[in-house]
């Protein structure tokens, strides 16, 4: 039997395959948003949709229902420069997730919240020799 001539479970439920894709979007952060740190309920589009966004990967971030229903359908970079909660490091990391950089902005998240680690039980230490300094 070759790959090709199996039937896998997101082919028959294409809705299965939207929830475990919107699942893996939240356990990259620690199910945490990505602008102000709290609890996510929702994922929300950088470039929002009504603006030609998409719903990839890179253009989905999780984040709570305040963000996201405050964002509205503006550009996530110019609404979080606006807000009282801004932190240069999230920037960074919601730029470096909209460009395809997952790990830096994974990075850039454990340094902004240091909580993140104990929240986060899929989360695999570093075991390298060399810490930075």
């Amino acid at each position: 039997m070759h790959i090709n001539d199996a039937v896998f479970l997101e082919d028959l439920c294409p809705k299965f395959r939207f929830k475990q894709w919107r699942k893996s979007i939240h356990r990259f952060t620690g199910k945490s948003c990505i602008y102000c740190g709290k609890p996510s309920e929702s994922i929300d589009h950088v470039i929002p949709r009504s603006q030609g966004g998409l719903s990839t990967t890179e253009n989905c971030v999780p984040a709570c229902l305040s963000c996201n229903g405050d964002k509205s359908d503006e550009n996530a970079l110019y609404w979080y420069r606006r807000q009282s909660f801004w932190d240069p490091r999230r920037a960074m990391a919601i730029r470096a997730w909209s460009e395809g950089d997952f790990r830096l902005a994974i990075r850039l998240l454990q340094w902004a919240n240091p909580n993140f680690k104990a929240r986060n039980k899929n989360y695999k230490q570093d075991e390298s020799k060399y810490k930075a300094a």
